[in-house]
């Protein structure tokens, strides 16, 4: 055989081995990841599923194979973690390797691996340290961020007055107004309420996220290379997001044509100085998608969590009117009638602040966490993850660990509240989650949480239609998202 023939022979062996070595240490490391059903080709375990409750399917699975456990949705295999010792191993005593991002189908479609929230960590991290400075450069966690929402609370307070105490749906009047202190950072200015552009905006960002939460959208999640080319409730949530991106990509444009790199007016203009800072760096993540799609990552989460949080918490308050009565006295006590909520009031008001911690660990706003996945091969308790193994850190398995919280399906702000009656906190309060990748807005959140609704409780009652027995605070759909049902209510004047 001439030299070229055994060249290529040996060529051929060689990638044999290097094939047949690699498949090999895979199912090595397969082996030994966490137990859990034996799934099917292409449909994995499916039909263990219930798409219409994913998370009381995968709490259910937990039952019999433990707090770590591996499962197959269609063909993505997933680790998932329950509880909070799991979830805390993972998220804080191996943040570096659980720091990567797994898939969020819906919101990848649009995405594609941009954004400081989908993005992987190497990337992410950069876009991350920038967001929180600039953030703080527009005066979030300041005195200028608190009078700015205490401004939209008299906006919001004034719009539930000229309702004249009639039953509405407080669902856009609370987006309006917790959009707009984002947007003022992100935009440089607030919307008015009656903008149509803004209400479509809110209905965008509504809708793509409401479809994450329902069964289609975790179907979509499981088999979404070929449902992504099908007729579907999918093709509405891209349009949306599509609709989201051309919005902003118009604001970025309108930016960039009255920039002066001297006086950032807000967060895009900061982002376009930097673009222009790193224009020679070939590495740079400050490109203009990124720019796009950060903006609409602070835009869209600074938007949905508190004011999906806020309608959940007005309907629980409704259901238990012992707990609002104890919130109106403790606001007239601390605060009085006659100026506004301030942060500073928390500190003296522990029933108020156990109130909105229970709403939100009650309200279970992203059950099954933002999807991480493990950037190295990654040995996690008895199992080996292999590098880019995706993980679910059910956040809702430890806002309900019943070890931390002792009826965890009730509503009750004893939860966080000690014998004297002073506020308690606890390790398991994670609605933001935890380590690395946690929600930077979290201050911001919290800030809003606590002006806005003691501001509208200094002002008004609360009325619903129907008797408290028929008032339903169980979800609407539990998914990606828990979001509540669809509610009216009466704002009286106190």
């Amino acid at each position: 055989m001439p030299a070229s023939g055994l060249l290529v022979v040996a060529l051929l062996a060689c990638l044999t081995i290097m094939v047949l070595m690699s498949v090999w240490r895979q199912k090595k490391l397969w082996g030994k990841l966490p137990p859990g059903p034996t799934p099917l080709p292409f449909i994995g375990n499916y039909l263990q599923l219930n798409t219409e409750q994913m998370y009381n399917s995968l709490m259910k699975i937990s039952k019999r194979y433990g707090p770590v456990f591996t499962i197959h949705l269609g063909p993505r295999r997933v680790v998932v973690l329950c509880g909070y010792e799991a979830v805390k191993e993972a998220l804080v005593d191996q943040a570096e390797e659980f720091s990567g991002r797994g898939e969020q189908a819906t919101f990848d479609w649009l995405f594609k691996g941009n954004g400081v929230a989908f993005s992987q960590w190497e990337r992410a991290k950069h876009l991350r340290r920038f967001s929180i400075t600039t953030l703080r450069d527009f005066g979030v966690g300041k005195r200028g961020i608190e009078e700015r929402i205490q401004e939209e609370a008299g906006f919001l307070n004034d719009t539930f007055r000229s309702t004249g105490g009639t039953f509405i749906d407080p669902t856009y009047f609370l987006s309006r107004a917790v959009s707009n202190v984002i947007s003022s950072i992100v935009f440089g200015d607030r919307f008015d309420y009656e903008d149509k552009e803004f209400l479509s905006l809110l209905r965008m960002m509504l809708g793509s996220f409401q479809f994450t939460a329902t069964s289609t959208g975790q179907l979509y999640e499981m088999f979404y290379s070929v449902m992504k080319h099908l007729p579907g409730p999918q093709q509405q949530a891209f349009k949306e997001l599509k609709g989201l991106e051309d919005f902003i990509a118009k604001k970025v444009e309108q930016n960039q044509r009255t920039l002066d790199p001297n006086s950032p007016r807000d967060f895009i203009d900061s982002f376009l100085i930097h673009m222009q800072e790193e224009q020679k760096n070939p590495n740079t993540v400050f490109y203009l998608k990124n720019l796009v799609l950060t903006t609409l990552n602070l835009f869209f989460a600074g938007t949905e969590t508190v004011s999906t949080t806020l309608r959940y918490g007005f309907l629980l308050l409704m259901k238990y009117p012992d707990v609002e009565a104890k919130v109106h006295e403790e606001v007239d006590r601390v605060i009085g009638k006659n100026r506004q909520p301030k942060f500073e009031d928390r500190a003296k008001m522990p029933y108020t602040e156990a109130v909105i911690h229970e709403i939100q660990r009650f309200g279970d706003l992203i059950p099954m966490g933002l999807a991480r996945r493990v950037t190295k091969d990654t040995k996690f308790r008895d199992f080996v993850l292999p590098k880019g193994t995706e993980v679910f850190p059910m956040l809702g398995s430890v806002l309900t660990d019943p070890k931390f919280f002792s009826n965890p399906q009730d509503f009750n702000p004893q939860h966080f509240l000690d014998d004297k009656g002073q506020f308690k906190k606890s390790d398991a309060f994670v609605p933001f989650s935890l380590g690395k990748r946690n929600c930077f807005g979290e201050g911001l959140a919290r800030m809003q949480l606590f002006l806005f609704l003691t501001s509208v409780m200094q002002n008004f009652r609360f009325k619903s239609p129907q008797a408290l027995q028929d008032i339903d605070v169980s979800p609407k759909h539990v998914g990606f998202a828990t979001i509540p049902r669809n509610y009216t209510m009466s704002f009286q004047p106190r």
